[in-house]
């Protein structure tokens, strides 16, 4: 059976019925095609082509239209000869469409008449053809492909086919056993048509669909639907998307009609809602949910799931089905739309399961939050969840495989696939009580803050806000989260924010949120994220034009991000300058959104920013932000402010006024002997403090003790490279060459990598190294380095000689860091709070690092901008003050046995901050 018999059979019943309605939506009547007249015109077609067409080996040819009357009869004449047909979208991109032609080796297009000067234009050095002759509306071209690659995979492919005959001809036994086995995509009526997938997640793969595997969707379809000669089905898909096959093959199969509209009509949602459900009545809609969405709520609503409305079928799908929370919203009152969630990949074409979702959740009142689960297979479809091992699983999380006997497609150069072959779908679900629930894309999966995130959750969480009409979320730059929304009314960014702040946890707080007119979309009916990305680019354009008017506009705006991160927008009065943001709600993870939000307002990166939020008050955040932004302006003081830049460099006993004990045996020097150095961490940031040999190299005075420079802000120190990595100094001692005027200077010189040396860390290593190089030599420059192997390495970087080495007892997996004074490095291994001697200190890594930052954060506080050090009588202190809030991190087991050690912190400016214990 193939889907031009399925035509057949329904023409031969329905011969003056009508099949086909083309409405341009330009104030002109309709254009109607019967059965009849459609498989008259795909008869003319097909008995064209065999006359000019020398086909050999696979047939396939290409069709460059846009939708339009004759668009059935076209596909239908192709499908005919027999031959595959492969959609080309004028619209595409035309390297995309010559990669797609050339990978399907394409001897033969048809163009449609009113496309032919820009089918030319597009690929007149991007293809090499022939006009051979023309057809009605159409013209076809013969395509010649020059490229050597391509020639070798047309010859091997004929030698294929010639030795595949010999195969049919001599062992006819043979050929049955493997024909029973195997689908050949070289047999005649095979192929019905051929497809790239999006190229979202890659480079497009090329898809040729066997009859046998779409035909079980357009069977199911059809009795699922209960499809009759009354009904209306949209063209809503573009045919380079395969739901359109079963949109125009379930229509002409049952005696329906087929309503189609021009691309530009699609995009407008009035215009389409119009003519969908008040002139052609339409009955049944695939659709992806984006699509849906343009419509907006309160159209979908009055019009498309009214009370009164035509449509007896919704069918979602190609996309994350909407919440029932939203579902309910989008219905009218006593509307008896049945709705559908679909789901299946390309490489399955089209559809694998479906779910109804049942009336009684429709129609409850009560709030669901439960997710639409995906379904119950389609006719010869088999589903299996795998886990991460391969192993078929029935309760749990793993990835959905697809495929089945007949299900089965041939993907980029497959000429021969076993049946029953399973594809991998990349997708992501839970089986729960034999309910399959979708959790989203392995490409949705990110890492954010240590944790992982899965942003079509964030998607589908804000879209459920009553204020939002429809919304997108993407990782801009795998660094930004960010929630783009469509509002349905004036609606404040900060009660936006709120509001996902009761819903999400802190991890999946958008970065930024954009508001914007429409979503953009692709062809395919999806959300368009690379169009997405440019829209956030513009935006941060136009707010870096904004430049702040003065100090006082910065203190409101402050005030304002502050509140506003903080859930405290409906205060009216003043934030007192007393304010510490730990102490007022604020966590480490709503401090990066802080220090992101102020750093987009001045529109330039702020060293040691994050420290000061983390551990001063909102005044003092005020002026360390007033120093970069206008040094000029005088500084707003308190009292205690003034108090602590007073003391800013001596003893931290005579800060607090009292005598701090230390019985330890084991005492820092750090009051008396601070070693000058300047430190290059990951990302290249740099950490310069106690030396005087930064004025020479231009971070003199203006740098402070505490400042991370970033990487926009290190012109003057680019010379501290080693300069024998680039093989052009001889002068390996030469760290740094100074001008007069304090300023590097640096030739433009051609960048030649040499390998200096290697050592052996034993095993891999994940972490960044480490670079310390100290101000009092200047040949001294010391790498540290940790690796699986549970060794912690000092390596000088000149010479490659080891300086000391040092077993931890467990994995380490983090960067080094460096105490503020100079004298100690630390180092988080994996093995939580489990206690090793090294260089006379004793560690204790706590478990995550986004937990260490909190608390370093927060018991740190009374230390920072100070000494490298802060002393608590006992270790009792710091475990009352976070035990609460990391009884996990900190299991109960350990903490009297923790108790009787004395203990320091070391604030690190890098998110990788100890406790670090001394005897």
């Amino acid at each position: 059976m193939t889907l031009q018999e399925l035509v057949h059979r329904a023409a031969s019943i329905y011969s003056d019925k009508i099949a086909v309605c083309f409405d341009e939506c330009n104030n002109q009547p309709p254009v109607y095609y019967t059965y009849k007249s459609v498989v008259h015109a795909a008869s003319e077609l097909s008995n064209f082509l065999l006359l000019h067409c020398d086909f050999q080996g696979i047939r396939e040819v290409g069709l460059y239209c846009h939708p339009g009357i004759n668009l059935p009869s076209w596909i239908l004449g192709i499908l005919q000869v027999p031959a595959a047909y492969a959609p080309i979208d004028p619209d595409a991109p035309p390297a995309l469409s010559t990669h797609f032609m050339k990978k399907c080796n394409l001897s033969y297009i048809l163009v449609e008449k009113q496309q032919i000067n820009k089918f030319k234009s597009s690929y007149e050095t991007l293809l090499n053809y022939d006009t051979l002759t023309e057809h009605t509306d159409l013209v076809l071209f013969r395509l010649h492909w020059e490229n050597v690659a391509v020639s070798l995979m047309l010859n091997d492919r004929k030698q294929k086919y010639e030795e595949g005959k010999m195969t049919n001809s001599t062992n006819s036994e043979n050929n049955e056993e493997k024909s029973e086995e195997h689908m050949d995509v070289r047999l005649n009526h095979c192929l019905a048509y051929v497809l790239h997938t999006s190229g979202t997640t890659g480079i497009p793969k090329i898809v040729r669909v066997p009859h046998a595997c779409i035909l079980p969707n357009i069977q199911h379809f059809r009795l699922l639907f209960e499809i009759t000669q009354e009904d209306v089905l949209f063209l809503a898909s573009p045919l380079t998307f395969d739901p359109s096959v079963v949109e125009i093959f379930v229509a002409l199969s049952s005696g329906a009609c087929l309503l189609i509209v021009p691309a530009s009509v699609k995009v407008l949602p009035s215009k389409l809602a119009a003519v969908l459900f008040s002139h052609h009545r339409v009955t049944i809609l695939q659709a992806t949910p984006t699509l849906l969405r343009r419509f907006g709520s309160q159209l979908i609503k009055s019009t498309v799931l009214s009370a009164s409305t035509s449509l007896r079928v919704l069918a979602l799908g190609g996309e994350a089905f909407p919440s029932l929370a939203v579902l309910k919203s989008w219905r009218g009152v006593g509307n008896k739309t049945q709705i559908f969630n679909i789901y299946g990949i390309t490489e399955v074409s089209s559809w694998a399961t479906f779910y109804k979702i049942p009336e009684k959740f429709l129609n409850s009142t009560l709030k669901c939050e439960l997710p639409v689960p995906l379904g119950f297979p389609l006719l010869g479809t088999v589903v299996e969840v795998r886990d991460t091992n391969g192993f078929t699983i029935q309760e749990g999380n793993g990835q959905v495989f697809l495929g089945g006997k007949n299900r089965v497609c041939f993907l980029d150069d497959e000429m021969i696939v076993p049946l029953g072959t399973m594809r991998a779908t990349g997708d992501l679900v839970t089986v729960k009580d034999g309910e399959m629930l979708f959790l989203g894309r392995k490409d949705s999966q990110i890492k954010r803050y240590g944790k992982r995130l899965n942003i079509e959750f964030v998607q589908q969480v804000a879209e459920g806000l009553q204020q939002v009409e429809s919304c997108a979320v993407t990782w801009y730059n795998q660094e930004k989260l960010i929630l783009f929304m469509v509002s349905k009314n004036d609606v404040a960014k900060e009660y936006i924010f709120k509001e996902l702040q009761e819903h999400l946890p802190s991890h999946a707080i958008p970065d930024e949120l954009v508001l914007i007119d429409s979503l953009p979309f692709t062809s395919h009916g999806k959300i368009d994220v690379s169009e997405l990305n440019k829209i956030y680019l513009n935006h941060i354009n136009l707010k870096s034009e904004c430049k702040l008017s003065g100090k006082e506009e910065l203190w409101e705006k402050l005030q304002h991000l502050w509140k506003s991160i903080l859930s405290l927008s409906e205060h009216p009065l003043k934030v007192p300058d007393e304010s510490l943001f730990l102490n007022s709600g604020g966590d480490s993870l709503k401090s990066i959104r802080l220090l992101n939000e102020i750093e987009k307002l001045v529109g330039t990166s702020i060293p040691g920013l994050l420290e000061i939020i983390l551990s001063s008050s909102i005044l003092e955040i005020y002026n360390h932000v007033l120093q970069t932004v206008f040094p000029d302006e005088d500084l707003l003081f308190s009292k205690n402010y003034a108090m602590k830049r007073k003391f800013s460099d001596i003893n931290q006993e005579e800060i607090s006024g009292k005598s701090l004990p230390q019985k330890s045996v084991l005492t820092l020097s750090c009051d008396n002997e601070l070693a000058a150095f300047i430190a290059v961490s990951r990302g290249s940031q740099i950490l310069s403090l106690n030396s005087e040999f930064l004025t020479k190299l231009g971070l003199g005075s203006s740098a402070r003790s505490s400042d991370l420079i970033s990487q926009t802000n290190i012109q003057n120190v680019t010379s501290l490279n080693p300069p024998a990595l680039t093989g052009k100094s001889k002068d390996p001692s030469c760290v740094a060459e100074v001008s007069h005027e304090g300023t590097s200077v640096i030739e433009a010189k051609k960048m030649e990598l040499h390998v200096r040396w290697r050592t052996d860390t034993g095993k891999c290593v994940d972490a960044s190294p480490l670079v310390v190089i100290s101000a009092a030599a200047k040949s001294s420059v010391t790498v540290y380095i940790g690796s699986h192997s549970y060794r912690m390495m000092a390596v000088d970087l000149y010479s490659g000689k080891v300086k000391w080495e040092q077993i931890l007892g467990g994995r380490i997996e983090s960067s080094a860091c460096v105490s503020k004074c100079g004298n100690f490095i630390v180092v988080e291994k994996e093995v939580c709070l489990e206690v090793k001697m090294w260089r006379n200190c004793l560690f204790v890594p706590l478990f995550e690092p986004d937990t260490t930052s909190f608390i370093c954060g927060y018991t740190g506080r009374p230390v920072t901008g100070y000494k490298s050090c802060h002393w608590e009588h006992s270790l009792e202190t710091f475990l009352w003050k976070t035990t609460l809030f990391f009884s996990t991190v900190l299991p109960t087991v350990y903490l009297y046995w923790l108790c009787r050690w004395k203990f320091t912190l070391l604030y690190s400016l890098w998110r990788t901050g100890l406790a670090v214990l001394y005897q």
